[in-house]
């Protein structure tokens, strides 16, 4: 049985946690007002992002966040983003992995879709 991976989901706004892991921006775009030496990343996956179409969408309606999740899901399957999304499962694979985004609500975010996904 294949152990589960250990992946968070934190804002990027928060300082760093000892056990964050590896550290990984999941937005498209670059959070506001923050600067790289803050937001203490290893790396900025930008290509495992929602669509901005798909993002300009769901604008983080709570009641939004079954279908795009489902939606989001669904353009996961395409190449670039599933390359994306292996090099994350394969972050993952040794050590923590916190996923970081810049929304308020981090838990109806990519970054907890991915998570999902990321776990099993």
């Amino acid at each position: 049985m294949a152990r589960k991976r250990t992946v968070h989901v934190r804002r990027v706004y928060e300082a760093p946690a000892q056990a964050d892991g590896a550290r990984v921006l999941v937005d498209r775009i670059w959070p506001r007002g923050m600067t790289k030496e803050k937001a203490h990343l290893d790396e900025w996956c930008k290509q495992v992002a929602p669509s901005t179409e798909l993002r300009t969408w769901y604008g983080h309606d709570p009641e939004r966040f079954a279908e795009f999740s489902r939606r989001y899901r669904a353009e996961l399957e395409d190449p670039q983003h599933a390359d994306a999304l292996a090099h994350l499962r394969d972050l993952a694979e040794d050590r923590p992995l916190t996923l970081l985004t810049a929304t308020r609500r981090p838990e109806i975010s990519e970054a907890e879709v991915l998570a999902e996904l990321l776990r099993d």
